[in-house]
């Protein structure tokens, strides 16, 4: 027989559960500024994480207020994060472009043609109500 896991001296696993779920989910939310692929993995261990301390601190007689934060936080970066990684999808030919487009660039001027011509190709592709919404109009 294996023997339980024991909780940190001073912690009980209720209180770690909803530590854990807080500092994923503010992980997550420091990941999808980053690389938001990234962001919305952690974001999903985050949610799992909050979700799965709510029960243990209602059993404990704890507060849930740390868990409901770390669920509501991880929220938010899921959906951040979800959005961004879809446009960078919805974009990579553009962005591919302009990668292409910089490494040629010898100088700023050619520098700024190249960003020139990503903004004109996005605008292009996207509708302007996401382009107000982005602030670039």
């Amino acid at each position: 027989m294996s023997t339980p896991v024991q909780a940190p001296a001073g912690q009980e696993p209720a209180d770690s559960a909803g530590r854990r779920a807080i500092w994923l989910a503010i992980a997550a939310l420091a990941m999808t500024f980053m690389l938001p692929l990234a962001g919305l993995v952690m974001a999903g261990f985050a949610l799992m994480s909050g979700i799965k301390a709510l029960p243990m601190l209602r059993a404990a007689g704890k507060s849930t207020k740390i868990a409901t934060g770390g669920i509501t936080v991880s929220s938010v970066a899921l959906v951040v994060s979800a959005v961004a990684t879809a446009l960078q999808l919805y974009l990579m030919d553009e962005y591919t472009a302009y990668q292409e487009c910089m490494k040629g660039a010898g100088t700023v001027s050619a520098q700024g043609d190249c960003y020139t011509q990503f903004r004109d190709a996005t605008e292009r592709k996207l509708p302007p109500e996401v382009l107000r919404i982005l602030g670039t109009v």
